[in-house]
This record gives C-alpha cells, sequence and structure tokens, in this order.
C-alpha cells in the first residue's frame, strides 16, 4: 500500500479522512480558487471557477484536472479532495502548520506538504509559507500558504510550451516541486545582500558592531536551513518509491530538483557559517573596543591623580610649609602639576593608551 511520512520520519497512516456530504455545495470565498482547468495532451480543453461545477467532470472531458487553491478552509478543502477522488487525505491535517516537509504516500494518492519562502528586505526577514501538492491519477491539487512562490506564471508558462502537461497530473506535481525549491534563490539573495552588509559593518572604522542584526540574520538563516535541508529526506523517499506510477520525464525533473535542493542547502550553509564567523569578530571588536576604553579611563585617572595629591598636599593648612609664602610659589607647583601630567600624557601616548 506504501508509505506514509511524517514530521521527523515517523511514519504513520491516515484514514480519517474528511468527509463532507458529497452533492453538498460549499461557500467558497471568490479568492479561494485561484485557477481550475483541464488538460489532454498538454493543452487547456475546460476551465471551471466554482468547485460544485467540478461534480461529473470524467463525463465532460478527458484528461486530468489541475485545481489551484489559495487558503482553503478545511471543508473547502475536503470538498475538493472528493470532487478529484483523491482519497484517504485528511483536510485537518493538511491544513494544520507544518514546521517541517510531510510527504504521504497512501495507495493512489500522493502528496508532499514544502515549506515556501520569500524576503522581505524592509524587515530583514525570511517569511516562510506552505505549499501543498496532492496528485491521483487523472487530477492535481495544489494549496498554497503564504505569498511565496505562486504558480500562476508556471501554468501560463506550461501552457504556452505544453512542458510539463503532456506528462501528467506527475508531471505538474514533479514541476510545483521545482518552482518551490527553485523561488529559494531569490530569497537567498537578498537574504545574502544583507549578510555581507551586515559583515561589512564589522569591520568599518565605526565604532557601532551590529550584534543585534546578526543574531536576528542568523536566527532567520536557521530557520530556513531547517525548512530547506528536511526536504531532502523525503524529496529522495519520493524518487526512490517503487510504487508509484511517475513518468520517467516527472522523474528526471525530481532528480533535478533534488540536485538544484542540494546546492541550495549547501548555500545557506556557507550564509550560516559566514554570520557565526562575522558575530565572532564583532565580539572580539566589542571586547577590544572596550579594553582600548578601558585603557583611557586609566590613563586619564592617572594623570589626574597628580595633581590632586599636590592639591591635597598643600590643602592641608599646616603653619610652616615650604615655598607657602614665597612669591613664586603658586606658579611653580602649576608648572610641576602641569609638566608631570604633560610627561605622562606623552608617555601613554606613545604607549598607544590614546
Amino acid at each position: 500500500m506504501g508509505d506514509t511520512l511524517r514530521d521527523g520520519g515517523v511514519g504513520r497512516r491516515h484514514h480519517s479522512r474528511l468527509q463532507p456530504c458529497r452533492g453538498l455545495p460549499v461557500r467558497q470565498t471568490d479568492d479561494v480558487i485561484v485557477n481550475c482547468a483541464a488538460y489532454f495532451e498538454g493543452e487547456r480543453v475546460k476551465t471551471w471557477t466554482d468547485l460544485e461545477a467540478l461534480v461529473g467532470w470524467r463525463d465532460h472531458c478527458r484528461g486530468f484536472v489541475w485545481l489551484g487553491l489559495r487558503i482553503p478552509s478545511e471543508e473547502e478543502l475536503g470538498r475538493a479532495c472528493d470532487l478529484l477522488d483523491l482519497d484517504d487525505v485528511s483536510a485537518a491535517e493538511l491544513l494544520r502548520p507544518h514546521t517541517r516537509p510531510v510527504l504521504s504516500i497512501d495507495g493512489p494518492t500522493t502528496y508532499l506538504v514544502l515549506r515556501t519562502a520569500r524576503y522581505d528586505d524592509r524587515d530583514e526577514n525570511i517569511v516562510l509559507g506552505e505549499m501543498t501538492v496532492l496528485v491521483g491519477p487523472d487530477a492535481v491539487l495544489s494549496v498554497r500558504h503564504g505569498q511565496a512562490s505562486p504558480l500562476s506564471a508556471m501554468r501560463a508558462e506550461m501552457e504556452r510550451t505544453g512542458q510539463g502537461l503532456q506528462h501528467g497530473p506527475w508531471g505538474v506535481f514533479a514541476s510545483i516541486i521545482d518552482r518551490v525549491i527553485a523561488d529559494y534563490a531569490p530569497a537567498l539573495d537578498g537574504f545574502e545582500n544583507d549578510s555581507v552588509e551586515a559583515e561589512r559593518d564589522v569591520f568599518s572604522d565605526s565604532r557601532f558592531q551590529p550584534v543585534k542584526r546578526l543574531y536576528k540574520l542568523k536566527r532567520e538563516v536557521r530557520e530556513l536551513l531547517v525548512a530547506v535541508d528536511s526536504l531532502q529526506d523525503p524529496l529522495l523517499r519520493l524518487i526512490r518509491h517503487k510504487g508509484s506510477q511517475m513518468p520517467d520525464a516527472a522523474l528526471a525533473d525530481l532528480n533535478e530538483a533534488a540536485d538544484q535542493l542540494d546546492r541550495t542547502v549547501t548555500r545557506i550553509q556557507s550564509l550560516s557559517n559566514l554570520l557565526d564567523a562575522a558575530l565572532t569578530a564583532s565580539l572580539a571588536q566589542i571586547s577590544v573596543q572596550q579594553n582600548e576604553d578601558m585603557r583611557r579611563i586609566s590613563a586619564w585617572v592617572a594623570m589626574a591623580a597628580v595633581p590632586t595629591l599636590i592639591a591635597g598636599v598643600y590643602g592641608m593648612n599646616f603653619d610652616h610649609f615650604p615655598e607657602l609664602h614665597w612669591t613664586y610659589g603658586y606658579p611653580l607647583v602649576l608648572g610641576v602639576m602641569g609638566g608631570i601630567v604633560g610627561l605622562m600624557y606623552r608617555g601613554f601616548k606613545r604607549g598607544g593608551w590614546f
């Protein structure tokens, strides 16, 4: 019957499928259905704008259906799975937040939950979303949560060239996975620019050290690495699964996607190492600055101690004191204090304390 993978690689089956009454209309917002069409031999042959219009679609057209949804409710997703005969799928399970990719292979229905990513340059954070792709014998359902990896442009390009659509639902399935993985690169580009900029600030002439910024970037890259690196195992299991009916062309696309994913993981790890080094250097710079500040403070205290000591001695108000009634006594004391402080300053300056 196949196998099912969940977060952390723990296998379990799901037979608690959400089953709204068949034929019962489902209330849906206008923007839930992004696109819905039937394809035959690589060409669009029919389009729907309402879920209930899919009832009995096999009686009216050949080929397969590709339905794209965005942030559906549990009821809407369950109804879509019913209409497309994507069996043994729990809508509640699909809609719950996932921290890692999820692969499920259960009979004729296979689905993969991927983490999407885009970079918000203004806030310097990586915004993670989800893309769930379900594939059956004659249907593919894509469910997107978040702004990253929209599929409209990809669908239009596939319809123009026919590439991917000619290989049926599995061709679309592989193309969506490839698109999500490819979209990691633009997110990393923006993140890399800010990381290099922060590293440059560490070694600038400014006394400011971007420790807080580096910690924030480090946290973002760690979250992205968890989301991307954990996709490797499910993707390899999908490629090696002997029970799937995936055509060779779609399998080749998945192998290319796996190679690209491996390069992406390596790139993220390099950025993580860069931030680690920059953070260590920044903390070292702060320590050096603190030591320099302490040296300056110590030098000023030492220089201030000399006139303080002399003034303290002459302020004892003894009746008989050397040079106390001498005409040039006061200028002489000031000159001695100034000379000693000047010599001390010169010595500290030559020693690099100032």
